[in-house]
């Protein structure tokens, strides 16, 4: 088994998770797939003939229904789903952080967080004490999830406010 990953989605948060990823000193090499990036190795359609080739695949794409669908497509063509965690980041040892989920550097996922399959916790993003992220949230720069809460699947925290 290799520790090549492949990253869907070579935009923004492609280029974010690819720098999540190199923070983590784990994978071996680091490729997109794209429908329309010259970076890209291939189109999103390749996903299936590159399985021997790279074990790990995660989705990085804004939209939550699209980021959950490819997740579960990537999950039953066989491939391990991770979750990137910057090494700047702050992640509590007792969180719990589901497959598929990108953790930006300076982001603080605290104490008893549950953090559900596809979420994007973005730069200097709070989530504070016993919070539940459902499935493809986002918590963007700079927003924060108050302790306790349940934040409902599909919601983006925009960047600076408080949910």
């Amino acid at each position: 088994m290799n520790s090549n990953l492949l990253i869907l989605g070579a935009g923004q948060y492609g280029h974010v998770a690819k720098e999540v990823a190199e923070s983590m000193k784990v994978y071996d090499k680091i490729s997109f797939l794209d429908d329309f990036s010259l970076v890209a190795v291939g189109k999103f359609e390749d996903y299936i003939k590159l399985t021997d080739e790279y074990t790990y695949a995660i989705v990085a794409i804004g939209k939550s229904k699209v980021r959950l669908e490819w997740l579960k497509k990537l999950y039953e063509a066989g491939y391990i789903v991770p979750t990137l965690i910057h090494d700047k980041s702050y992640v509590s040892p007792n969180a719990q952080i589901e497959k598929g989920t990108i953790i930006e550097p300076m982001a603080v996922v605290h104490t008893g967080c549950i953090i559900n399959t596809g979420c994007i916790i973005s730069a200097g993003a709070v989530v504070n004490h016993f919070s539940t992220l459902g499935e493809g949230c986002h918590i963007d720069c700079n927003g924060t999830v108050l302790g306790g809460k349940n934040v409902p699947n599909d919601t983006k925290v925009e960047s600076g406010t408080v949910f």
